[in-house]
This record gives C-alpha cells, structure tokens and sequence, in this order.
C-alpha cells in the first residue's frame, strides 16, 4: 500500500469528497522522503529563483525510491503536492525531481526538462535498473 490512510480518512472518502489538505496531510506522513525531496527543492525555488530546482542525487535506498515512485506516478498524489506548494513537478528516471514555478515564461524551459531528447541525455549505466 503507498498510502497510510487513517480510518476517518477512508470515511470521508466513502461518503464522498476528500478534504484535500487531510489527503496532503497523509502523503506527508506515508511518503516522507519523497515529501521532503519535494518540500525541499520547492523552497529552494522559492529562495533562489530561477527557471527550476532539481534534485540529481539517487534515493538511498529501495524503499526511499519506491516513494518518489508512487509520489510522481499518481496523478492524484502528484496534482495534490502541486497545488500545496504551487510548483509544476517533473521527473525523470528514479530519482531526479525537478520542481518549476507556475509561470509562462518558463514553459520552454519545462518542455526542454521534460523531452525525449532530455530523457535520452539523462541515462546513464547506472540508472538503468532504477
């Protein structure tokens, strides 16, 4: 299981819509790597500035990777951690998380992080098993 819902958590669900800061709240507490990784390059962004905030340094171990995994590939996890911290995510291969700022004049740059060429340069002997 990817996420550790709490019993009034489902509830809430059963009956119908979610609070979403209560499901934010559970990816915090059941991925906390990936949230970290998230929150992290997310205050960067906002502290620096600039097109984006990349992370380019492998989880350390399994289990760390399975979160950035299961964070990024749900549409419901990733859209949610956009909204909360108001950043377009991108991912490539197993580990390397960039976070972009909501505005338009960043969208080459966000087409260029996310291509096929710019997945094709990201590879590497070592990552072909992540």
């Amino acid at each position: 299981m990817s996420l550790d819902v709490s019993p009034a958590l489902l509830e809430q669900a059963e009956r119908g819509e979610v609070d979403e800061r209560e499901f934010v709240d559970c990816v915090r507490t059941s991925l906390p790597y990936a949230w970290d990784m998230i929150s992290s390059l997310a205050a960067q962004l906002k502290v620096d500035g600039g097109d984006f905030a990349d992370n380019q340094v492998p989880p350390p171990d399994e289990h760390a990777r399975g979160q950035l995994l299961r964070a990024l590939a749900s549409d419901a996890i990733r859209g949610a951690l956009q909204r909360h911290f108001g950043v377009r995510l991108a991912f490539q291969n197993c580990h390397r998380v960039a976070v972009f700022p909501l505005d338009p004049a960043v969208d080459g740059r966000y087409a260029t992080f996310t291509s096929v060429r710019a997945q094709l340069l990201n590879q590497s002997p070592e990552l072909r098993d992540c």
